[in-house]
C-alpha cells in the first residue's frame, strides 16, 4: 500500500505537496513513524536536489528498525521517486507493493502535475504551499490502494516479460554518504576567504605590520644617520686641525 507522497521542486529542494496515509490507528508510536517516513522523504528530495542522487528514478529500502526506533518490529518500506522536468515525485510503499504499480502512480501524478502553469510553480516560496495538488494526490493515490482491481492488474501484465531497469539502493548508504560528505566539508569551510579576512583584520598582525613599519623606516634612515654624524666628525676634525696649523705658523 501507497503510505506517503511528496512532491517537490528539484532546484532548491522545496516540497510543494503532499498526501500522507501511514497507519489506521493513530497511535503515539505510529505518529511518530509517520513523522519519521515524512523526514526520511524531504531528505531524499534535498538529495536529489544537491546531486547526491544523480539518477532520474530509483527505489531506497528504508526500515524504521535502523533508525529512532530500534525497539519497535522492523518493517521494511521503500521509497520510490521519479524526477521530471524539475520536479521530483515521491511515495513511500510496503516493501511488499508491486514496484510497476508504484512507478505507474508516480507517472500518472505528474502527468497531473504537468497541467498546471510552470511559472505559478516556481513562484512558490513556502514549504507544502501548493495545496491544490493535494487533493489531486489522494484521488489518484485511492486508485492505487488495491492491486487487485482490474485497472492495476492490467497495468501488471502490460509488458510483462519485460522488468523494471530501476536501480535499488539502501537508505542507510544514503545518510552515510551525507555524513561522509558534510565530514570533509568542515576543513574546507575553515579555509574560506572569510577566516582569511578574519586572520588579516587581527589585532595581533596589525602589531606586527606596525613593527615592520618602524623596522623598515629604521633601516632606511639608520645608515643614513650614521653617515650624518661621521661627516660632522670629519668636518670638525678637518676644522680644528687647520686652527692649529694656522696658530702654529703666526
Amino acid at each position: 500500500m501507497v503510505k506517503l507522497t511528496i512532491v517537490g521542486r528539484v532546484k532548491d529542494g522545496l516540497p510543494l505537496a503532499q498526501e500522507a496515509r501511514y497507519m489506521n490507528n493513530e497511535t503515539t508510536t505510529s505518529h511518530n513513524l509517520s513523522s519519521n517516513y515524512k523526514q526520511q522523504a524531504e531528505f531524499l528530495l534535498n538529495e536529489i536536489s544537491k546531486g547526491a542522487l544523480p539518477l532520474p528514478s530509483m527505489t531506497i529500502r528504508v526500515d524504521h528498525h535502523s533508525f529512532k526506533y530500534p525497539s519497535t518490529p522492523c518493517k521494511l518500506y521503500v521509497c520510490v521517486y521519479l524526477v521530471v522536468n524539475g520536479i521530483c515525485f515521491i511515495t513511500l510503499c510496503d516493501s511488499s507493493y508491486p514496484r510497476k504499480l508504484a512507478f505507474n502512480y508516480l507517472q500518472d501524478l505528474q502527468k497531473e502535475f504537468d497541467k498546471f502553469d510552470n511559472g505559478l510553480i516556481h513562484k512558490i516560496t513556502k514549504p507544502y504551499s501548493f495545496v491544490k495538488f493535494d487533493s489531486i494526490i489522494s484521488s489518484i493515490r485511492k486508485q492505487y490502494i488495491d492491486t487487485r482491481t482490474q485497472a492495476n492488474l492490467s497495468k501488471l501484465n502490460a509488458n510483462r516479460h519485460r522488468e523494471l531497469d530501476i536501480v535499488t539502493g539502501n537508505m542507510s548508504d544514503v545518510v552515510e554518504r551525507r555524513r561522509n560528505s558534510e565530514i570533509l566539508e568542515t576543513p574546507a569551510a575553515n579555509n574560506t576567504p572569510q577566516s582569511s579576512s578574519l586572520l588579516w583584520g587581527s589585532p595581533r598582525l596589525e602589531a606586527c605590520q606596525l613593527d615592520f613599519f618602524f623596522l623598515a623606516i629604521a633601516l632606511i634612515w639608520t645608515p643614513i644617520a650614521i653617515i650624518t654624524v661621521i661627516a660632522w666628525i670629519l668636518l670638525w676634525v678637518s676644522l680644528v686641525f687647520t686652527d692649529d696649523y694656522l696658530i702654529s705658523t703666526l
